[in-house]
């Protein structure tokens, strides 16, 4: 069998930026179970995929625009910390969850200085060009179930 859409797909993966420190990886985990064609990895991690089969293994180098895109500086924020005062251990790298005109966002704290805080709502890997070394471990036909809901069920993938 090889991966096309709408195959559960399960991959061991070590995930380097561009300075070659490990940013993500299955080594001493599960690996990864993913449903292919819905976009729950990187699209340049997608591609290199379809047509792969079990036991195949390779190296990818996915670009910011296949992976976690740009970074945007129109998305970075700088807002009084008494905004934020209902935050009980604001510091540093903690991430936020905000509701924004352009819907939910995920910021993270950038900043605490002179009385303000920098949010940047970028992905932590944006800009990043990422180095994936992946085997296939699995593939399989999803369920209807997991074709409804767009994400695998089971081990590896998303318990309800």
């Amino acid at each position: 069998m090889t991966i096309e859409n709408d195959h559960v797909v399960t991959i061991e993966y070590t995930v380097t930026g561009s300075d070659g420190n490990v940013i993500d990886t299955s080594a001493g985990r599960a690996p990864l179970a993913y449903l292919h064609g819905k976009r729950n990895i990187v699209s340049g991690l997608e591609k290199a995929l379809s047509g792969k089969r079990t036991g195949d293994e390779f190296k990818v180098i996915v670009t910011p625009a296949e992976g976690y895109g740009e970074r945007n500086e129109g998305l970075i924020s700088i807002v009084p910390v008494a905004d934020l005062a209902e935050i009980p251990d604001l510091e540093v790298g903690i991430q936020l969850q905000a509701q924004t005109p352009q819907g939910f966002r995920v910021l993270t704290v950038k900043a605490i200085e002179n009385g303000e805080v920098t949010l940047d709502g970028n992905h932590p890997l944006a800009g990043e060009t990422l180095n994936f070394a992946v085997k296939v471990v699995s593939i399989r036909l999803a369920t209807k179930e997991e074709l409804q809901h767009g994400h695998v069920h089971g081990p590896g993938g998303h318990q309800h």
